[in-house]
């Protein structure tokens, strides 16, 4: 922990235990008997901290300020950006919960949040107000079926669905064995062996129109089979050959790209003029190509040919329309 870190620490062991003897400052802070010297006299010296050696109790306490002694305040203390996001985004998911049987158990948790997310000198309120955490794209999930979803892939059992295939705008009913629910890019997935297609496939839980629990137990997938089929391209789309997608972004969008993570065995690099070069792993490419037309003309398909050519032939459409 840093200094001021330890600075909390020692205010919030004097605090509750009245009295800390050197030793449990010591093991609390984790730090050398030099180190917790020095972080005594400095708030003392810094911060008119009243704290105060009892040899009759054996250890440190806080001395009670008169009415004309100095004002003992410590620096503000504030989150770093994952606890931030990881407390907005509790905060933004239990807000959403409709109301229901949680309600009770919910209350208190919302209460509890609002009291990490308060500091000394803000408000909740005002947090939440001033930081927000935006979701984008995200689906409304019918939430009929997630219940029956997540119980039965918690019961390991198989499911009879009919989903909807946004791409084709056709339905088919498929016998499936649930492995996992994933929650990516503000959207639920549900990761699955598909009895129909006898292999794993992954489906928009809010693309299933209809699901029923059957009696049958799910088919187990080893997590490295998974990883495998659903982890190893980019994207959440499926598929058992992996094709390497290169990519060059010009210097303006090389500023941006280069800060981000497009998939874990990215390889990347800088060229002299200041482009960006992009390797990536993909096995189906409908993901990937959205995200490469969302840099318009700042990005270029060197390879592979049949991908260069679908985002051709997209931009020539899209060319088309606005003629």
């Amino acid at each position: 922990m840093d200094r001021t870190e330890r600075f909390y620490k020692i205010d919030q062991l004097l605090q509750e235990r009245r009295i800390a003897s050197f030793g449990q400052i010591q093991e609390a802070l984790g730090v050398s008997r030099a180190t917790v010297k020095r972080d005594l006299q400095y708030l003392r010296d810094r911060f008119s901290a009243p704290i105060v050696y009892d040899r009759l109790a054996g250890g440190y306490r806080f001395e009670q300020q008169g009415k004309y002694d100095p004002k003992y305040e410590l620096p503000g203390l504030w989150f770093n950006a994952s606890e931030i996001h990881a407390l907005l985004t509790m905060q933004t998911l239990l807000e959403e919960v409709e109301p229901g049987l949680l309600g009770p158990h919910i209350a208190p948790l919302q209460a509890r949040l609002k009291s990490l997310l308060g500091s000394r000198d803000d408000a909740p309120e005002d947090i939440a107000r001033r930081i927000r955490i935006v979701h984008a794209a995200k689906r409304r999930t019918d939430t009929q079926h997630f219940p029956l979803l997540a119980t039965a892939l918690l019961k390991r059992q198989r499911l009879r669905i009919r989903h909807w295939h946004r791409g084709t705008d056709a339905e088919t009913e498929r016998e499936v064995s649930p492995q996992r629910l994933i929650y990516y890019r503000d959207n639920w997935y549900l990761d699955c062996w598909c009895h129909l297609r006898q292999g794993i496939r992954s489906f928009a839980v809010d693309a299933i129109r209809a699901a029923t629990a059957l009696d049958t137990p799910a088919k187990e997938v080893a997590a490295k089979e998974l990883d495998a089929a659903l982890g190893a391209g980019y994207g959440i789309f499926a598929g058992a050959k992996l094709s390497w997608a290169q990519l060059r972004f010009t210097p303006e969008h090389a500023r941006w790209v280069a800060a981000e993570q497009w998939h874990p065995a990215q390889k990347a690099a800088f060229e002299p003029d200041g482009a960006y070069r992009l390797d990536l792993p993909y096995a189906n490419p409908t993901e990937l190509v959205m995200d490469i037309l969302r840099h318009g003309a700042g990005v270029e398909v060197l390879g592979p040919p049949e991908l260069r050519e679908r985002v051709h032939d997209e931009v020539m459409r899209m060319a088309q329309r606005f003629e």
